[in-house]
Formats: C-alpha cells, sequence, structure tokens
C-alpha cells in the first residue's frame, strides 16, 4: 500500500481532508528546523568531564570502557581483553575502513573476519559512529561498512570509537546523523536502522531477577581512542611551549 493510500485511510477514519495550505506549512516548518527540547544540565559541560560522564554511565550500564592514545594501540587493547574474559583472539569485524586501516598484523595472534555476524560467533568488533555522554550511550547507524548483525548475534561485542565523536546530548548526535548522511535514492539523512546501545543486553522480567545478555551480547566493552586533545582529563593535554613577548621576561630556557 502506498503512502497516499495509507494517509488517505487515515483521514477518513479522522472524517476530515488534507491539511489546510497554513498547518501544511507550520508542520513542513518544524520538521525542517529540528526544534529543540529541554537539554539536561548534565550533558552541558567541557569536554574532559564529558567524556568522563560517558566512560562512568557505560560503566554504571555495566559495561566496560578502555582508553586507549590512538588508533595503533587497539590491537593489544582487544587481545588483552580478549585474554582477560578467557576468550579465543578471534571476532567478525565491520569492514569499516576506520578498522581496515588499524595495524592489526602487530598482533599475529589475533584472527579477524571482516563481515557480518552469524550465530557461531563468539565476539564482534563494531565501528563506533557516535556516542552520547548524558547516558552513556552508543549511536550505531547501519551501513554496509557497520552491520547492525554486529551488535545482536554474539555474546561479546567491542566498539571502537573515537572521543571526537562522543557530544554531550542525544539532539547534537542527531545533528551529527543529519549533517554526514544523504541517501541518494530518498534524499535524507536517515539509515535503514539505528541501534542505541546502553550497556550489554539485560532483562529482569522474569521474578525481577537480572539477566546480562537476554537479547544481545552479555558483554559490551568500548576501546575510546583519545583523538581528542580537548577532551584528555586535565594535565594530560599538551601544554603549547612559552612564547617570549618582546620587553617582557625571557622564557624559561632562554
Amino acid at each position: 500500500m502506498s503512502k497516499d493510500a495509507i494517509l488517505g485511510a487515515i483521514r477518513r477514519g479522522l472524517k476530515r481532508g488534507p491539511l489546510p495550505a497554513d498547518q501544511q506549512a507550520m508542520l513542513e516548518g518544524r520538521l525542517m528546523t529540528h526544534p529543540r527540547h529541554l537539554i539536561p544540565a548534565r550533558s552541558r559541560r567541557p569536554r574532559p568531564d564529558q567524556i568522563a560522564l560517558f566512560v562512568h554511565n557505560v560503566e554504571k550500564e555495566f559495561g566496560t570502557v578502555e582508553r586507549v592514545p590512538n588508533a595503533a594501540a587497539v590491537p593489544a587493547a582487544v587481545a588483552d581483553y580478549l585474554a582477560a574474559q578467557n576468550l579465543p583472539p578471534r571476532f567478525a569485524m565491520a569492514p569499516h575502513p576506520e578498522l581496515i586501516a588499524i595495524p592489526w598484523a602487530e598482533r599475529p595472534l589475533l584472527e579477524m573476519e571482516q563481515r557480518r555476524a552469524q550465530a557461531s560467533d563468539q565476539v564482534s568488533l563494531q565501528h563506533g559512529y557516535a556516542a552520547v555522554a548524558e547516558t552513556g550511550t552508543l549511536m550505531l547507524p547501519s551501513a554496509p561498512e557497520r552491520p547492525t548483525t554486529l551488535n545482536l548475534l554474539v555474546e561479546t561485542e567491542i566498539v571502537v570509537l573515537r572521543a571526537s565523536r562522543v557530544v554531550g546530548a542525544y539532539e547534537e548526535a542527531w545533528d551529527r546523523l543529519r549533517a554526514e548522511n544523504r541517501d541518494a535514492r530518498s534524499g535524507g539523512f536517515m539509515p535503514r536502522n539505528i541501534m542505541f546501545v546502553t550497556g550489554p543486553s539485560r532483562s529482569a522480567d522474569i521474578e525481577q531477577t537480572l539477566e546480562l545478555g537476554a537479547h544481545g551480547p552479555r558483554r559490551l566493552h568500548v576501546i575510546l581512542i583519545d583523538d581528542d586533545p580537548a577532551a584528555l582529563p586535565m594535565g594530560e593535554a599538551a601544554v603549547p611551549p612559552p612564547v617570549a613577548v618582546p620587553g617582557g621576561p625571557a622564557a624559561p630556557g632562554d
């Protein structure tokens, strides 16, 4: 059934015709402007505090986070995590260019296949598109280079995320998606699927007993690449060398 047929059936049920022109213009204007609602104050923090809030919220929801200085440190972080969990060094990896470019050869014992997940996979490595600090949530839009099955079929999901992709509030994550995605067929920005992941899968439906891995991964581990100097913890950001001012005191070492 076409969209026009569906909307026509709804109008007949409501016993009215199409919207008047002024109401149609008001509706289209609202859809185009993406008005903001209330933004939680906890998301409005300096960049180091936003990252700290993201890490805190992931851990609060039974996930784990390891911060690494650059992409070259990812293979060691993956290998160490798998060993700590007593898992084999094998995983299905999203065929994303950023993940493919990581120097995996430095850890030759790691075995990976660039593909969608299969029911027999124990571990997946996913590319993190963006994350929301206010709730510790990962935003994972589907794409050929970011298969959704990697978020669902395995018991252990590892997500590689750049700190520069962590935003304060959900609205900012949607802004980024709108700005960076354009579908050639529809002209819109929405991918086929978007998953918001906050910690591993869990449920307490049965006797109020929390069960991890109820509908997806039992473990969620985020490897956070510190690629944003402004987001580094205080004291870790590079301090520029002092500059001597003509006529002023000499810089140290002069």
